[in-house]
Formats: structure tokens, C-alpha cells, sequence
């Protein structure tokens, strides 16, 4: 399938984050993305078994299983994710392989324009979350480092005293391993950090990316909508139009339906870790600790963004559906034909019930809901503070 700028412009980051994951929509599912979507499934499982076995077993420090419960959380996420985008991969080459058609007719500067602007909405969400991700991933393998023994110090004999450092994600205690182990345990480690952040926020991205370009395609429905009858009275163009409606509404159905569980889970989860993250911000800021608190803030900047943009993309889903209807109301509909009047009705209708991320079928997910989250997930950290205080 060949690619122009536009296509390359809107695609390429998400194609980078997710193609060694073996997710990427227009890749051949052949034995080789299935190998590598298992490889990086078994890798974030045997992680998940590892964390847990380091609350169980493992180190009695607040921290760390504050940490491993983070991450573990975070790991069932991935794995979710991975497996959810595998078996609904022909939903989503549907939609990625009708955006590099809707890129390969764009016939006006007003279309490019605004694909080009959803576009970037998608890239700015895709770095945003990414860079959080990958910089909480830098500061837990750096961190133990940072906060070792203050007999340690990172100079010239730092190869004498790495053995006496945790490792970045402690399992089964601090164990006294030599200095070269140490440093491929962490750069192991420090791996399936980058990989874990990938397969969370880089299938994020991959999905919140296509759902903006739906968007993107309902905003040019509106205004050739909003022009039927100005430039043209065209009767075909008009069914044209609705046919184009009920193509999108369907594209929209299929991207729900992927995310559908994995946005219960990822809601249910989210509520947890802000309320632990938030907890072990509090602990941070009473022990002073330096370190711990840019690791808190950095790891709940990632949550609260990745739930936010999840909201955000899905009350703007909403909004573009319930807006067709306007558009088609302000537009000449009364030239029509009766027959194409009452279809013209029943869009109006079918707007007023948008296609909306629904969160395991239970509920939407949108503005409302973040806020929701919000004002739970601080109510949880009420209780833990007062229950620490008592």
C-alpha cells in the first residue's frame, strides 16, 4: 500500500511504536508479527509473576510494593491491550486502511487542512503520553541509584560499589550480585520498562490516532452537509452523503468494540494507581524525598494524561455525531425528494444517538467521567491518608 506525505505525516510515529509489537494495522499478519506479538506478550507476563511474587515475598519497603503493585497493574494493561488489538486487528485494518484511502482522494486544501489538524491532535497525544512514559521508565531504573547508600557515589570507583545498589526493580530483596550482573540485570529491566510503556501508550496512541481521523471525516460530512444546496443540488450527491454517514457511523462502532473491556479494565485500574501513586506522593513529601516525588509526579502525569485523552477523544467523538444532525438541518433538505427526506430524518435521529467509548458496555467515557474518576480516586486517597494518620 504506497504512502504519500499525508499519509506518512498522520501514520509514521504510530507505525515505529507499534510494528516490533506485532499490532500495526497494515502489516502482513503473517508468522513473524504473530512471534514477535508473543514474544513481547510472554516478556510483559513473565514481569507481571515477578512483581507479584516481589509483594508477596519480597522486600518489606512501602516503596517497592507500592511500585511492583504500580507496575503489575500496568503490565495486565499491556497484555490486555496486546491481545484485545490482535483480535479485533480486522476492525482496525478496516478504519487505518479507509484513512489511507480517505488521504489518497483528498481533492481540496480545505480537506487536507483539516485531516492535517486531527492529524497532529494524534501525534501531539502520541509524544505527549509517550515521553511521560518513557521518562517514568528512565527514572525507576535511575532511582535506585540515586537513593542508595550515601556511602555510594557515581565516580570513578562506581564499578567497585554497583554491587551494593538495588537493582531498578527490586525482586526478592536487595540481593549482592557482582557489578557486571548488576548492570545487565538493569539494562534488562530498564528494557521491559520502555517495552511497557510502549505496549500501553503506544497502542493508546495507535487507537485514540484513528478515532481522531474518524472525527476528522465527520467534520468534512458536516460541511459538505452544510453546503448541499449552496454549491450543489445534486439528488445523487445527497445519497452520497448519507451512504458517507452511515460508513463512518460503522468505522466508529468498530473502534468501540475494540476498545470496549480493555477501557472497563483501564478505568477500574486507573482509580487504584492514582489513589497509590497519589498515597506514596504523600509519603514522599513528608520523608523528603527528592527522588520519590519526581517519580510520583511523572507516573501520575502519564495516568491522568492517558485517561484524560481517552475522555477527551471520546466526549469529541460524540460531539462531531451529534453535530451532523445540525448540519444537515441548516443544509437545503427541503429540494429533496419526500424519499430522501424521511432518510434525511432518520439521520437526524441516528445523530441524536451517537457512537460513544463505552467502557465495557457498563459506561461512557467522556469529560463526565474523567472528572468521576478524579473526584473517586481522591476520595480512595482520603481514606488511606486518614487510615496512615490514625
Amino acid at each position: 500500500m504506497s504512502w504519500n506525505n499525508d499519509v506518512a505525516y498522520a501514520m509514521t510515529p504510530f507505525k515505529l511504536l507499534t510494528l516490533p509489537l506485532g499490532i500495526w494495522p497494515l502489516q502482513k499478519y503473517n508468522t513473524f508479527s504473530l512471534v514477535r506479538s508473543i514474544v513481547c506478550g510472554f516478556s510483559l507476563t513473565v514481569m507481571m509473576i515477578m512483581l507479584f511474587l516481589e509483594i508477596i515475598f519480597g522486600s518489606s519497603d512501602v516503596y517497592i510494593k507500592f511500585d511492583a503493585l504500580m507496575l503489575m497493574f500496568c503490565n495486565v494493561l499491556c497484555v490486555l491491550k496486546l491481545l484485545s488489538f490482535r483480535l479485533y486487528a480486522d476492525n482496525l485494518i478496516r478504519n487505518y486502511s479507509s484513512a489511507v484511502n480517505d488521504y489518497s482522494t483528498i481533492d481540496t486544501e480545505e480537506k487536507r487542512t483539516i485531516m492535517r489538524q486531527h492529524a497532529f491532535m494524534g501525534r501531539m497525544i502520541c509524544y505527549s503520553i509517550v515521553f511521560f512514559a518513557y521518562l517514568a521508565s528512565s527514572i525507576f531504573t535511575l532511582a535506585p541509584m540515586m537513593t542508595g547508600d550515601e556511602d555510594i557515589h557515581i565516580n570513578v570507583s562506581i564499578k567497585n560499589e554497583a554491587a551494593k545498589l538495588p537493582v531498578p526493580i527490586t525482586f526478592l530483596g536487595n540481593l549482592q550480585i557482582p557489578t557486571d550482573l548488576y548492570f545487565i540485570i538493569s539494562m534488562v529491566q530498564y528494557f521491559i520498562l520502555l517495552l511497557t510503556g510502549t505496549s500501553n501508550c503506544g497502542n493508546d496512541s495507535l487507537f485514540l490516532a484513528i478515532t481522531l481521523h474518524v472525527c476528522g471525516q465527520l467534520e468534512l460530512l458536516k460541511i459538505e452537509f452544510s453546503n448541499y444546496g449552496v454549491k450543489s443540488k445534486n439528488i445523487n450527491e445527497c445519497s452520497i452523503l448519507i451512504l458517507r454517514h452511515r460508513y463512518l457511523i460503522e468505522l466508529a462502532e468498530l473502534l468501540s468494540d475494540v476498545i470496549s473491556i480493555v477501557l472497563l479494565v483501564q478505568v477500574l485500574f486507573s482509580c487504584l494507581i492514582i489513589s497509590l501513586i497519589g498515597f506514596q506522593f504523600i509519603l514522599a513529601l513528608k520523608s523528603h524525598d527528592a527522588v520519590m516525588i519526581t517519580k510520583t509526579i511523572t507516573v501520575l502525569s502519564t495516568l491522568l494524561l492517558q485517561l484524560f485523552f481517552y475522555s477527551f477523544v471520546g466526549d469529541y467523538m460524540k460531539c462531531q455525531m451529534e453535530q451532523v444532525a445540525h448540519s444537515i438541518y441548516i443544509s437545503t433538505w427541503y429540494y429533496l425528494p419526500t424519499k430522501l427526506m424521511r432518510n434525511v430524518l432518520l439521520i437526524i435521529m441516528r445523530s441524536q444517538q451517537p457512537v460513544q467509548l463505552i467502557a465495557g458496555r457498563f459506561f461512557v467515557v467522556n469529560i463526565k467521567t474523567y472528572m468521576t474518576i478524579l473526584k473517586s480516586s481522591l476520595s480512595y486517597l482520603s481514606i488511606l491518608r486518614v487510615i496512615m494518620e490514625t
